[in-house]
């Protein structure tokens, strides 16, 4: 039998139901008092992301609420708040990120880029399925760790957790996980691409297809030279659609196991609605209007700093949800599986490139 994660449940509250009469609005005004921890953390995170841009608010959130549980876990009455900010606020983050993608730039990018992108993708998950299995990495885990190297790390992360609803711990060593291999990136990518002597063009398809979060992309490209961040960046924000079908396959993969594994006869026909997540389908919408320029170009940045700082509180939430004691109990396996699917995307990529002749 498919072994599952070693925490069966999230440990992440479920939301707790609002009070008879209350409004979509009072709800989380209802939780402000609760936020506080997670806001406060997430504010420090924003500075410290900014002051070290190639870790990012997010990893400085999650590593931090880490941290601050392992000292001094959160009070019971503070576990609404974090689950408002680790679910509902997670799941409208992703939505705003898609005010900045366009399915225009799946074209703009050219057709000899697709096979590279797609095939560094497709190593990315099915290495993630084959060494995760290998390296006894339970399937939440392996599954935010491939999802994370081959799409975009911890925006990634953070829409598939929407999906699978993965333990804390998961989220948080996937996320600890995608961050040692960025730093990695930057430091190594630039020295090894110019010792193979990749123009800009090559070497932005080869970060933009192999470094996991932007800001890594970024100052990975950067330190290159100049000509490699901005086709970088269009790589980059091309393979973040990818989003898209694999939080749609995984949904529809989990709807399809809990129908047929179902003890009852209720409930074994799938509507569209179950299988596609709600706010999947207004991320959907959201890239359309981008798309058809009904998105003002000047709101971009805003907007932009906006999901970022969501997926900041979120994760923040998360980080201060975990137990410790699951992050320990895991060990290096998927430290290990980590370094295997960033090996294997570097190199596929790279082959990929040479291949197709796009290193020129």
């Amino acid at each position: 039998m498919e072994e599952r994660s070693h925490v069966a449940t999230s440990s992440i509250p479920a939301e707790v139901e609002g009070a008879p009469g209350q409004t979509w609005l009072q709800r989380p005004m209802a939780l402000v008092p609760e936020l506080a921890p997670v806001a406060v953390l997430t504010a420090m995170a924003t500075v410290l992301g900014h002051l070290v841009p190639v870790v990012g608010a997010p990893v400085f959130a999650v590593l931090g609420g880490i941290g601050i549980a392992l000292v001094h876990p959160p009070a019971e009455r503070a576990r609404p708040g974090l689950s408002f900010a680790a679910k509902t606020v997670l799941k409208t983050s992703i939505v705003v990120l898609g005010t900045g993608l366009s399915f225009h730039e799946v074209l703009t990018i050219g057709g000899s880029s697709l096979p590279v992108l797609l095939g560094t993708l497709a190593v990315a998950l099915l290495g993630a399925v084959v060494f995760g299995r290998v390296l006894g990495v339970a399937r939440d885990l392996r599954t935010l760790i491939g999802v994370g190297t081959g799409i975009c790390g911890a925006s990634a992360i953070a829409a598939t957790d929407a999906v699978i609803s993965a333990s804390g711990a998961d989220v948080s060593y996937a996320i600890a996980t995608i961050f040692t291999f960025n730093v990695a990136a930057v430091l190594t990518f630039p020295i090894i691409g110019h010792a193979l002597g990749l123009s800009p063009h090559g070497f932005g398809l080869w970060a933009g297809t192999a470094v996991n979060d932007l800001s890594s992309v970024v100052a990975a490209s950067t330190i290159f030279g100049h000509g490699a961040a901005s086709y970088a960046v269009v790589v980059k924000l091309t393979r973040t659609l990818m989003i898209i079908p694999i939080a749609l396959g995984l949904s529809a993969w989990r709807r399809h196991s809990v129908d047929r594994n179902a003890t009852t006869g209720e409930g074994t026909t799938t509507g569209l609605r179950h299988v596609v997540p709600l706010f999947i389908g207004w991320f959907l919408v959201a890239v359309a209007l981008n798309t058809l320029g009904l998105v003002p170009t000047g709101w971009h940045q805003a907007l932009s700093a906006t999901a970022e700082g969501m997926i900041t509180m979120a994760l923040g939430a998360i980080g201060l949800s975990t137990r410790p004691r699951d992050i320990r109990r895991t060990g290096f396996r998927p430290l290990a599986l980590g370094a295997i699917l960033w090996v294997l995307v570097a190199a596929t990529s790279l082959a990929l490139q040479a291949l197709t002749g796009t290193q020129l």
